[in-house]
């Protein structure tokens, strides 16, 4: 078992809510258990055969009775069960047969194993009566039968094959994004499930989940919703290859401005133990404080200083205030300006900090721009491209012209990147303050080396004999 397996199967249920009770899926499942179908009726229409009815009949009975009966014919119950899903096409049948087996499972995990060997001992998939029923239209068959994919999938020994596996996180990440999905709980309750298993993960990754997850986490969603996708990014960060790339996605930008505004302490709790293993997970120290600072920028430090003042009867909580607060005042006295702006740029949250104007950093540091094959740069002009953000647009075009003006190849780089022509495009911009740093960042590029040109043309009058005029520096 992995590490995070290791914490989460310490924790009691409450603690860990994997499970909404008050999801819709829930509610009907409720429901559907007290509308059991007419076995006879389809044994005697020969729907079903007398072997099938006799096991279903027994899986029935009280949980005692069937528990017996499970024990006794394991292979015949996953053989009929799996039968029924693909031969009975009734919708609310279908509906009972996948709330019984789901029960089964929930029961004791163990049974998931019987399905797995019947499928081996035919040589036949046990994903494949499932994943079929994800194309069905009912709601409820298609996320019970997703409930029952991700049990298959994490509580057995044999984990799901690449194809099958590619499908079926598609399927939940697609149905994250369906528009007031009532599902959006029981779907997110599978991803849970699901990235406690390392291989699952990055599996999701190639599907683009952790973009989906954040793109979902920064419009408006419930709270519940909101800690069950952050809980799938925590699971996430326990591997520290993932942990590494996480805030490539901006996460912490999003998680921060949802401390800020959460009242929920189970959201609040899951957040911080993001940020913990955002900073303990990850081989590369230069990784771990790049995080640190990305934190201290994001305003998290301000957050932590509120939580200390607050009451909590989750330890977690307390530990996890003290170990950021710590690791973020360490990582503040050891920051210098270049790490800031390098953390800032990437954040994509580019503001008038103090950096952007110093002289001194400039003279010092506009060669680094060029490190890592011009990162921040590319960076830079991606967001004169992409972003809609007067002050963001403001802000790189200023840098840009600072790099042109204190690094002598500057104006060939950022030509070569297609920043001149993006500057040049925002001197139309609707907002003055955008034009007005455009105009300047033009005027640098098209007057390059503009200080040594300056001391040039005071040699030359200084050189001119007496009575010629002086030379201009107006062209």
């Amino acid at each position: 078992m992995t590490d995070v397996q290791d914490i989460m199967s310490s924790l009691p249920d409450d603690k860990i809510d994997m499970i909404a009770a008050t999801s819709v899926l829930q509610q009907q499942a409720g429901d559907i258990r007290q509308n059991k179908p007419n076995w006879y009726s389809y044994m005697q229409s020969q729907m079903i055969s007398q072997e099938d009815y006799a096991c279903v009949s027994s899986l029935d009975k009280d949980k005692k009775a069937q528990a017996q009966y499970l024990q006794e014919n394991a292979g015949q119950c996953a053989k009929t069960l799996l039968n029924m899903l693909s031969h009975v096409s009734k919708d609310q049948t279908i509906q009972y047969i996948l709330v019984l087996i789901d029960d089964l499972l929930q029961e004791d995990r163990g049974r998931v194993q019987i399905f797995h060997d019947y499928a081996n001992k035919k040589k036949e998939s046990v994903w494949a009566p499932f994943l079929n029923l994800l194309n069905r239209q009912d709601g409820f068959i298609v996320n019970m039968a997703s409930r029952v994919v991700g049990k298959l999938a994490c509580w057995g020994q044999e984990q799901m094959p690449k194809s099958d596996l590619h499908f079926y996180l598609q399927w939940l990440k697609d149905q994250l994004t369906v528009a007031n999905n009532e599902y959006i709980q029981s779907v997110a309750r599978c991803l849970q499930m699901m990235l406690r298993v390392d291989e699952y993960r990055f599996a999701f990754v190639t599907v683009d989940g952790i973009s989906t997850l954040i793109s979902i986490l920064s419009s408006r969603v419930n709270f519940q919703v909101q800690y069950q996708l952050v809980f799938c990014l925590w699971v996430l960060t326990f591997n520290p290859l993932l942990a590494e790339k996480m805030n490539k996605f901006n996460v912490i930008p999003i998680l921060a401005d949802i401390l800020s505004d959460c009242a929920k302490e189970k959201v609040t709790r899951i957040i911080l133990a993001v940020f913990r293993n955002l900073i303990e997970k990850p081989e590369d120290s230069q990784v771990a404080k790049e995080h640190c600072i990305a934190m201290v920028q994001c305003k998290v430090m301000k957050q932590l200083t509120i939580l200390e003042q607050r009451r909590f009867d989750d330890e977690d909580i307390t530990g996890d205030v003290e170990f950021l607060t710590e690791k973020l005042q360490n990582s503040v006295q050891d920051l210098s300006s270049f790490d800031e702006y390098s953390t800032e740029v990437k954040s994509a949250r580019l503001e008038w900090s103090p950096v952007h104007k110093s002289a001194k950093f400039w003279r010092e540091n506009a060669q680094r721009l060029n490190e890592k094959q011009y990162e921040l740069l590319r960076i830079l002009v991606h967001l004169l491209e992409t972003s809609k953000d007067p002050l963001v647009l403001s802000v790189a075009s200023y840098d840009i012209g600072e790099y042109v003006r204190h690094y002598p190849r500057g104006k060939h780089v950022i030509e070569q990147l297609g920043g001149k022509q993006l500057v040049m495009q925002l001197l139309a911009h609707e907002d003055p303050n955008v034009r007005y740093e455009a105009l300047l960042a033009v005027q640098k590029l098209m007057v390059h080396n503009w200080e040594y040109l300056g001391k040039q043309l005071e040699k030359e009058n200084e050189k001119a004999p007496q009575g010629t005029a002086p030379i201009s520096g107006k062209a």
